[in-house]
Formats: structure tokens, sequence, C-alpha cells
């Protein structure tokens, strides 16, 4: 740092001169037309000591930073002005040496106001038909912008701008005192920090990148110049227009050669620096989420953003929460998982082109943290130019006879996360955990038994009308895919198979507005209007008979917390996008901590989750999954201890498949956004199915990783009350039934007959046999007689096959859902 001289005298002279120019040198350079008396000079000084001299500079608008969870990967920046303040150590002796010689070369000798700069231009000015010369120093002009970004009204911007004789009396006022309380270097740094480059470039960090692409410690001298030069000009000295480029590299030229008349550098690096094509490198810097790094991360980025918008510690209204994120220079570190979210990208676009209509939306969240990982749909995150637009026919009948364009390929819908009228999608069968929660939390163990019909007459009542009444009645009859009988079933077996016809009496005996509750409690919102007048109504909860087969509408965000929170030993957090957010001192922000809160207990989470190993194929010590496995394509593609759940609805309008790790949770739902009632039938397994991305997402953000197994349950949250079953061999049919009941158990008869040494038309055996639990289903098996080489009993086990589930509620179409 260069010595200066503060010696009592000289800044005492400086004050004494000031005043007495103020009212004839100052004027006249702002208005050479002007005639000054002596009586003008001495009110200007008197004016000039009674002046204010405290300057304070609010905080310049900085550029906030996005990064992926890596900490390194840029996703987006956001801002008003693109400006991020850097230390005077990280600015080149060239930039430094450049703006001096560019606006002020006495910079580093006088104190802050030049006076023979000050007499030259009053000198000048008063000439008539000379060019006007200015003699405002850096330390001036810094006061001038500070000034201006101190402002809190927009007449005070003007008052801080305005050429006239009472605002450059005011500059020097506080030029004198700041030349007094801080270093020369202090104020350059500061100045270029707020001196406009043009291009939307705020302080020389962001001019040094939009126009070389580079940080300000590594410009070279013709690069320092150039940007030096577009200070007294931005527009007309532009170097990215036909027009500024020619005067650019004049003024450039200009810079060089006061840098060698300054001292700073000699004339042959002149000759070599102004023989440099000037060549722009950068570009403006991106801004907001449709300017993403990557496209695709532009959902994620949307999702951020709302996010922000949603929190009171960034402002009491939105407009102040915008204010902070686009001014308040932060640097967010997000929980955007590159690897998981390059693999979802990648197997929704291999799913479904971004042409189609049928959307393949994937979310991935981190159980124990609610860190989103990834969102990534068959989209592209842009606003479709309405001039030119890209978009294809809406899918939708009735609105593409309208000439409506849908929302594909472009689109910023929240299509995830929901907002803005998203309210969701059908999910179907992956609800029937829910009602598995709710049987767990109710004491009923995941051995519960109940023989499963092809139509189960239940207690809600829906209209008499309704298609998915028992015929003749207002009661609601679910049905399984086919119309199959599901047979004798526990938790584990119908939720890997999906029976209908056993969760719907399940959710029946635990009370559906308890399984509406478990929903809520796993962060289901219940957007759309319907639902929510039922999920908020207790009454009405407690009639929505097709609620566990997913008719609510949820969006796959909210579906991958969900069964989160459960992978989390039933410790809910709720969905977060950052990891870390640092402001321009790098303090944390405790905003970006999760926020959990233990809402299941431990052995109904992991009960639930052992349930859930089965429909994706895989298997835990204490499952009991039965034959029929609908996703079980999961476990052997992801290799890892895996848990999910597949849905379909009626006519499989929609598609969706969870399938989770202890690590990650992914949702992924196939829908048309713009036409729900879609005439498409939504697959699961094909290639141009839900599973494929699914598992293919789940797959990559494993990459690398160690699979840990899931924690089994408990025996009684498990199996529950076993009893032994008592022995009805060779016994009547109507003793056998006797028999059993008396111990506390519910008989039925098998329909089939086996061979056994028991007469024929008696009991041949039981299943199961051994021992159940207390008030589980025992099946008699009924003897066909002898037989040669056969072994008795048999074990009368059913068929589980896959089924797709009933209709909807009171008053909704009907929808069955499934899979």
């Amino acid at each position: 740092m260069r010595k200066r001289d503060h010696n009592v005298l000289t800044n005492a002279a400086s004050l004494l001169i000031c005043g007495l120019l103020a009212g004839v040198v100052v004027a006249a350079a702002a208005f050479p037309a002007v005639a000054m008396s002596g009586l003008a000079a001495k009110a200007g000084a008197e004016t000039f000591g009674a002046l204010p001299k405290e300057l304070t500079v609010a905080r310049a608008p900085q550029i906030s930073y996005l990064l992926a969870s890596d900490g390194k990967t840029p996703l987006a920046t956001m801002y008003d002005e693109n400006r991020r303040d850097v230390k005077f150590a990280d600015i080149s002796e060239n930039m430094r040496n450049a703006i001096i010689a560019a606006e002020d070369h006495d910079f580093y000798n006088h104190n802050g106001v030049d006076l023979n700069g000050v007499a030259r231009a009053f000198v000048n000015n008063s000439q008539t038909g000379a060019d006007r010369q200015g003699a405002s120093t850096l330390t001036m002009q810094y006061v001038r912008m500070g000034i201006a970004y101190s402002a809190t009204h927009p007449a005070d911007v003007i008052a801080a701008t305005e050429d006239t004789s009472a605002r450059k009396l005011r500059e020097m006022r506080y030029a004198l005192q700041l030349d007094k309380e801080m270093s020369k270097d202090e104020i350059l740094e500061r100045y270029l920090n707020l001196a406009a480059f043009g291009n939307g470039a705020y302080g020389v960090y962001a001019a040094s990148q939009v126009y070389f692409n580079k940080p300000p410690k590594d410009l070279k001298i013709e690069e320092a110049a150039m940007l030096a030069g577009l200070v007294k000009a931005p527009t007309s000295f532009d170097p990215t227009t036909k027009d500024g480029y020619p005067h650019a590299v004049a003024r450039r030229d200009y810079v060089i050669d006061n840098m060698v008349k300054t001292g700073a550098i000699t004339q042959q690096q002149a000759e070599e620096a102004k023989a440099v094509k000037l060549v722009v490198k950068g570009k403006r810097a991106p801004n907001g989420c449709v300017a993403t790094n990557k496209n695709a991360w532009g959902f994620f980025c949307d999702y951020f953003y709302r996010w922000w918008m949603s929190q009171e510690t960034f402002g009491s209204t939105t407009y102040d929460r915008e204010r902070r994120l686009k001014s308040g220079g932060y640097t967010i570190i997000t929980t955007l998982d590159k690897q998981a979210q390059t693999g979802a990208d990648k197997a929704v676009r291999d799913a479904k082109s971004v042409n189609s209509k049928e959307a393949a939306m994937i979310a991935v969240v981190e159980p124990g943290t609610g860190r989103v990982r990834a969102l990534s749909v068959n989209r592209n995150f842009k606003l479709d130019n309405p001039d030119k637009p890209k978009n294809k026919p809406h899918s939708d009948p009735v609105q593409r006879r309208k000439g409506k364009l849908g929302n594909y390929p472009n689109t910023v819908n929240p299509l995830l996360t929901g907002g803005d009228g998203i309210t969701g999608y059908q999910a179907g069968s992956v609800f029937k955990m829910y009602t598995i929660v709710a049987a767990l939390e109710k004491g009923i163990p995941l051995s519960y038994t109940f023989n499963a019909p092809k139509q189960f007459k239940s207690e809600y009542i829906i209209d008499r009308g309704n298609p998915a009444a028992c015929a003749g009645t207002h009661f609601y009859c679910p049905t399984n895919s086919g119309l199959k009988a599901g047979g004798v079933q526990n938790m584990w077996s119908a939720f890997s198979a999906s029976i209908n016809t056993y969760f719907v009496p399940l959710q029946q005996q635990v009370g559906a507005e308890n399984v509406v509750d478990v929903a809520k409690r796993l962060g289901i919102q219940f957007r759309q209007s319907k639902d929510a007048e039922f999920a908020n109504n207790k009454e009405a909860a407690h009639q929505w008979g097709a609620f566990t087969l997913g008719v609510s509408q949820v969006t796959p965000l909210e579906l991958a917390n969900s069964y989160a929170t459960l992978a989390a030993d039933g410790k809910y957090c709720e969905p977060i996008p950052v990891q870390e957010i640092r402001d321009l001192d790098g303090n944390k922000l405790d905003v970006a901590n999760p926020r959990c809160e233990k809402r299941f207990s431990t052995e109904v989470a992991r009960a639930a989750v052992d349930a859930a190993r089965c429909p994706v194929g895989d298997n835990s010590s204490t499952s009991k999954c039965g034959g029929s496995r609908t996703a079980a394509e999961v476990k052997w593609n992801v290799g890892k201890p895996v848990a999910g759940k597949s849905g379909t609805t009626d006519s499989e309008k929609t598609a969706s498949l969870v399938a989770m790790t202890k690590q990650y949770a992914v949702a992924g739902i196939l829908a048309d956004p713009d036409w729900p009632q879609t005439n498409v039938k939504m697959k699961h397994k094909t290639s141009d199915g839900i599973n494929p991305p699914v598992w293919q997402t789940l797959k990559a953000a494993m990459k690398g990783k160690k699979g840990i197994d899931f924690e089994p349950p408990g025996k009684k949250i498990s199996l529950g009350d076993q009893r032994t079953i008592p022995g009805v061999s060779c016994l009547d049919l109507d003793r056998a039934k006797s028999r059993l009941s008396g111990a506390g158990f519910e008989p039925i008869v098998s329909s089939t007959r086996v061979t056994s040494d028991c007469p024929a038309g008696t009991a041949a055996g039981t299943s199961p046999s051994g021992r159940t639990i207390k008030g589980g289903i025992v099946t008699i098996v009924v003897s066909a007689g002898k037989a040669s080489n056969d072994n008795g009993g048999g074990n009368g086990r059913p068929g589980n096959g896959p089924s797709s589930g009933p209709p909807s509620s009171p008053g909704r179409p009907p929808d069955r859902p499934g899979g």
C-alpha cells in the first residue's frame, strides 16, 4: 500500500481551499456559463463547512450462487445485479493500474479531492467551445455510487447523480473524510467492486467473468485496460456490439497509453498490449432457473426457488425474500446429487421423449434428512415462446379443438412438487402402505390373515348407480384385477400381490380416517379440493372406502418422502432442497438444517418396510411374501436390499412405483398432466413404462455405495400372538370347524380336495398347520380319500395373482388402482 500524506496542515489546507472553491470553481466546472462573485465564494465556503462528513454506504447487491451437493458443480445463479465482491489482493495489479490511468492519475497522491484537477476543469470549462472536463476523483466517484446504492427513494438516486454544484460539494466533503478514514487500497477495492461495466456486469469480478471468463486476479494488461475503459460509458464502448467494438478498442488503447504516463507499464509493454486483438470470450451471466447449468436441472432449481420464497427467515413478504435471494450474495449448496440427478435425467428420457404427452416423473429423497436428491421429468424447463411456439397440440381433445397447445415439450409448471394449479396424480396401490401402517399402529400384526374374495362387500356407502357398488345396493364393492379371488392372505402376501379385497376390509377394520391420518403424518398434502374435503373431515374420511387404493392425488415428491420416512425408522423430515447456505460473510444459516421429528414408532416403520420388500422382489428374515410380486425386477436390477410398491389406476390412466434403499427413496409416476382422463394406457415393466426409470435411477444413485440391509421388525409386530392350531385330521367338517373356533381361530373350508388317509369329505388337515396368529384364518383342507404315494394333508395354499383394484369414493369416477 502506498503511503499518503495525512499531515494536519495539509488536510486543513484542503478543507479551506475546497471551501473557497466551492462557490466558484465547482459551480463553474458544472455550469461554465454562470458568472460567480466574491459573495458566492464566501457563501460556498460557509456551506461547505456545514456539510455532513459521515458517509454510510449500504452493501451493493450481490449475486447468489447455487451449487450441487458436492459444493463445486454450478447449478444456477440468481441476481438483480451480477456482482460478487472480491478482496484487493484478488484483483490483478494490471486492473488497479488501469483504472487509475483511466480515471484518476493522482489517486495515490491527493487527499480524496484533486485540487489541481478542479482548477484545470474550472479553467477549461470557462472557455467557450472547449470540451467539458470532469474533476471527480476515484474517491468522489465511489462516494457518488455509494450514495446512489444506499438510497431508499428514487428521488435520492437522482440527487446522488444529477449534475449540480450541491452534489459536487457533497462528494468532495465525503471524499476528504473517507480519505482520512480508509487506506487508498480500501477505497480502490470498494470502487472496483461497485462500478458498472455493462452487459449486466457490476464490479470487477463479474466484469472479468462476463468479458473474459476469468477471475480478476488473472487479467492481462490489454484486458484490464478494456475493462477500465468501460466505466466511463459501458454502452458506447460495449465490445460485444458491432458499433461499440471499435470504440472499445480505441478506449482500451487510450487507457494503455495513460498507463505509460502513470509509470505503470513501459512503452514496449504498451505497444505489445495494443497489438493484441480484442477478443471477448465470456458471456452475460445466466440468471434464474430457466438458465441452469443443465436445462433438465431447472425443475429442481424451481423447487428450490419456491422453497426459498416460502421461508420467513428471508423476509416477511415474498418481495423481501426474492430481493434477499437476488441481491444477498449467498452461496447455496443445494441437495441435488449429481449422480442421482444424471441417472434420473437419462432414465426418464430413455422411457419417454420430451415430445411425449406422457410425463415420466421421478423424485428422489434421502431418508433421515428429507434432502431432495433429484427431480426429473421428460420436459424442457422453459417458457414456450408464444410468438414462435414449439409445444405440441393439447392432449385433451376439447382443448385441442380450441386450438390450445399442451405443456410439452416446454413447461415451467411444478409437475413434480405441486403448486400453481398442479395438484398431483392418482398413484394407485402405493397407498396401501398407509393402511399397513395404520393397522400396525392398531396392534394388527403383519401375519394378520383374511380370506380375500374376488369381490368384497364393504360397509362404505356410495351412490347406488356407481359402477363400484354391489348390484342393487349402495355399498362399495371393490374387486381384484381380472375379478380373481385373492384367497387367504397376510399383509406380506397381500401387499406383494396387491390384493384389493384384502386392503379394503383391513382399512375398514382400522378406520379409513386413521389411514388418512397416517398419510397426513407421512407428508401427503391433499392439494386437490375434493381430496381435501374428505381428508379434513373425519366423518367424510371414515367413508372414504377407496382411499387405500390410491384415488387421492399426490406428487412424486410427497410419495418419495412418505416412503423415506418409513425407511428412516419413522422419522419424518420436511423435504428440503438445501444442505448449506452461507451469507457474504461466510456465516452458515440454520434454515438449511434438516427439520425432522419422530412420527411413527421404530417397530411400526420397520414392520411396514418389511412388508414393502415383497413387491419389489426382496425378502427379509421375517418375510412371507407369497408367490406373486408386482415389481420383482427391482431387486434383480438394483442388486441391493430394496423395498417399495407399484400402483395403477383404473384403465391404467396412471402408473407408479416407489423403490428405496436405506439411502434413497425413489418415486415415479407416469401420467398425462394436461389430461388426467387420458385414453393412453400407462405401463409398468416395458421400456416405456414407469418401472425402468425408477429402478434405473435408484441403481445410478447407489452406484459405488454399499447396500445397507433393513432392520427386521420384532416378532410381536410381525407374527402377533401366536397360538397352537389343534389337530382336526379325519374329523367331519362341522366338528373340525367347531374345534378351530373354540381355539380362537376363524375356520374356512377349502374348495379343493387333496388325497389323504382320511375318509373322503372329512378334514385332511389345516393350512397353516402348527401355529398361527390368534384370531387368524385357518383353512380346513378337505380329503379326497386315499391314493397311492399320497402324503396327506397338503398345504391348500391358494394362488396369489396380481390385482388392480376398486373404484373411487362417493362422487368420484370409478378409478380402480392396483398393481
